[in-house]
């Protein structure tokens, strides 16, 4: 096996620069990481909103919150708010928070439930701090609170961020347009990034980060693509950025429209917008002409259109090939996961670096938690379009198609018994499968009966009790645009 001492990764933009801020930061001692990219190569970069572990991966990074936000005009993130998913005037807030207090027996839903059943239980929200002040619009972060939260921010300004830092601390970066890839003739590996100058960039381990293009790990190593589009149909975006015309709120908002839904992202200095949709129910110029008519402030750029294809690299790593972000694989931004999905992709990377040579055993463990995590994800998005009550054709075919047999089982078992998990490889907690079940109406036949053994009142007590602590604790915290301010 050949030792691992030269990484190169073949594209820039948040997946390259992710990359290479990691293995310098990690394993810069040890390996020689070079990152190829060209300037006239433009990055699909709307992936502007996050999920609470891009806060784990910073740590690791020794990214300063502070100067973080500043460069790349970040702003903060308790949750998402889903408006008309279920039907066209309700909205409902899937938050970072945990709910109320659950015991060994039963999660928090089951009380909750209880206390519904017998007229005793706010709203579901009410016991969620994250829930309450992304509501409230407020928010305090770093040592002031103990909230869970994510960040909005400037894509092309973060991607410069990490890359000043790569820099400072001894990267190398080539600027030019890979020509082709060339491959070893005895073992297959790749071995060199050919660029159109005739300059080669030779490795021992390669990460294509090179987008929907896929030029390593598709088009060189022929690893196939697995359609997903039976159940997630939306196959454009099309992205504009606007003028800000008030305070920031701590949310991200996904709004749904008749053929799909809409996102709004406020940062410092301006909002990111954008609308998803599947072409076979909407034209490109009315989904152009349908968000910029919804649209508030200055259009800042040209609206620009994606074009995507949802599923999954059937090999994530295959020879001495990794795949990052895009050209692994996609599933639609609705719950924020693109960019966590890179940093965990990365994470088991360094947990499993092949320094002494690439082995087969460690490429098929990364292969199979790389699935097992984008099936969760797959899993957690399609439940928003399955869960639906609205009528228009495109969410009557959503409601009604046949599910990943995954789903199924997980949507019987909450309708049946309340019963909701996280299985020790998946993202999403307890906590936000029952926030989104609820919220597209799922209500379950029955749930555990545990708290009918309190003392009468007591379930009443303890709800109220715990409503009252979550008010509270909100009521402390400052506005979520005056403490970006103060920063």
């Amino acid at each position: 096996m050949t030792r691992v001492r030269r990484v190169v990764i073949a594209g820039g933009g948040t997946a390259g620069w992710l990359a290479a801020a990691i293995l310098t930061k990690q394993v810069g001692a040890m390996v020689e990481v070079t990152l190829v990219e060209s300037e006239e190569i433009g990055t699909v970069g709307v992936g502007e909103s996050t999920i609470p572990t891009v806060r784990a991966f910073h740590a690791l990074l020794g990214i300063d919150e502070r100067e973080f936000v500043r460069a790349t005009g970040a702003s903060f993130k308790l949750g998402i708010s889903f408006e008309g998913w279920s039907r066209e005037a309700e909205r409902y807030m899937h938050s970072f928070g945990k709910l109320g207090h659950s015991t060994w027996m039963a999660d928090f839903h089951h009380f909750w439930l209880e206390g519904r059943a017998q007229g005793v239980a706010d709203e579901l929200g009410a016991y969620c701090v994250e829930h309450e002040a992304a509501r409230g619009e407020r928010f305090a972060g770093g040592q002031d609170a103990a909230l869970n939260y994510a960040y909005h921010f400037d894509a092309g300004r973060y991607a410069r961020y990490l890359r000043e830092r790569c820099e400072a601390d001894g990267l190398t970066r080539v600027e030019g347009k890979i020509a082709r890839v060339e491959r070893d003739g005895e073992s297959g590996d790749i071995a060199a990034l050919i660029m159109e100058d005739g300059a080669r960039v030779e490795g021992d381990l390669f990460l294509d980060c090179t987008g929907f293009r896929a030029l390593l790990i598709g088009d060189a190593l022929g690893v196939g693509y697995e359609d997903w589009r039976e159940w997630l149909p939306t196959d454009r975006a099309i992205a504009v950025q606007t003028t800000a015309t008030g305070p920031a709120v701590p949310y991200t908002r996904a709004i749904a429209h008749d053929a799909g839904w809409q996102w709004r992202i406020p940062l410092q200095h301006r909002l990111g917008n954008g609308i998803v949709y599947a072409s076979d129910y909407l034209s490109e110029d009315e989904a152009r002409a349908r968000l910029l008519s919804t649209v508030t402030g200055e259009t800042l750029i040209e609206p620009r259109t994606i074009r995507f294809r949802t599923g999954r690299r059937v090999k994530a790593w295959e020879r001495n090939c990794v795949a990052l972000s895009l050209a692994g694989g996609f599933v639609e931004p609705l719950e924020s996961t693109s960019i966590h999905l890179i940093m965990i992709a990365l994470t088991r990377l360094l947990q499993l670096f092949p320094f002494d040579g690439v082995s087969e055993a460690a490429a098929a463990r990364f292969n199979d938690m790389a699935q097992r995590e984008v099936e969760g994800v797959r899993d957690f998005i399609i439940l928003h379009y399955t869960l639906n009550q609205r009528d228009e054709p495109f969410w009557r075919r959503m409601r009604d198609m046949p599910l990943p047999d995954s789903l199924a089982t997980r949507i019987a078992l909450f309708r049946e018994s309340a019963q909701a998990f996280q299985a020790s490889d998946e993202l999403f907690t307890v906590t936000s499968w029952v926030q989104v079940m609820l919220g597209q109406r799922l209500m379950p036949d029955t749930h555990n009966r545990l708290a009918r053994m309190m003392p009468p009142g007591r379930l009443q007590q303890t709800l109220g009790q715990l409503a009252g602590q979550v008010a509270g604790a909100v009521r402390g915290l400052p506005v979520h645009q005056a403490y970006l301010d103060r920063m």
